[in-house]
């Protein structure tokens, strides 16, 4: 049996969840989360403080399915009650981040600005940088699959040179530092 998937996943108080046919509703102080489920392969109880999957029958997809669905469940309950946000950090010279509204505009270097449009349910800001970065964006929201793939799409824009260091960063991100060319006397 999944490791994972067996241990029940808690349900604060202020949060709702109710299973319907092809999904789990999960409505919380910050929004609401729908999150799919395969009804032919598992079983989803949910009690009054906690919801627990099971398997209805041991196969390949079904295992496969077990853990995946509990950590789903266990991310949308996490994205209502507290949400979730990631940093970048911008490094180069003259390089800076802007936001207006739900549009982020990137000045990285390119003789234009690179403007970025965030999806339904993400919200962009910006401050300043830590650690040496000219500027930091934030990025935060309740769907962790959203801010996640917000974060990788801002990242892609520019990411980190491994020679000088500039570009787009996570804010914990380790760049692997190449030696340059070294002049030959």
């Amino acid at each position: 049996m999944s490791r994972v998937g067996k241990v029940p996943v808690p349900v604060p108080s202020g949060v709702e969840v109710s299973a319907e046919t092809s999904d789990l509703r999960v409505k919380g102080p910050k929004g609401e989360l729908r999150v799919p489920l395969r009804a032919d392969v598992l079983g989803v109880a949910v009690e009054d403080s906690s919801v627990s999957v099971t398997r209805k029958f041991e196969s390949k997809e079904a295992m496969a399915m077990h853990g995946l669905i509990r950590s789903l469940i266990a991310n949308a309950v996490t994205g209502v009650t507290v949400g979730f946000s990631k940093r970048l950090n911008i490094y180069g010279v003259g390089y800076r981040a802007e936001v207006q509204g739900s549009k982020l505009t990137l000045h990285i270097g390119y003789s234009h600005p690179v403007i970025y449009d965030a999806p339904d349910g993400v919200e962009l800001a910006t401050e300043d940088g830590a650690g040496g970065a000219q500027a930091g964006i934030v990025i935060s929201g309740i769907d962790k699959q959203k801010v996640g793939q917000a974060a990788a799409d801002i990242r892609e824009k520019r990411k980190p040179d491994p020679y000088k260091g500039k570009g787009i960063r996570y804010e914990n991100e380790v760049i692997h530092w190449k030696a340059g060319k070294t002049a030959v006397a």
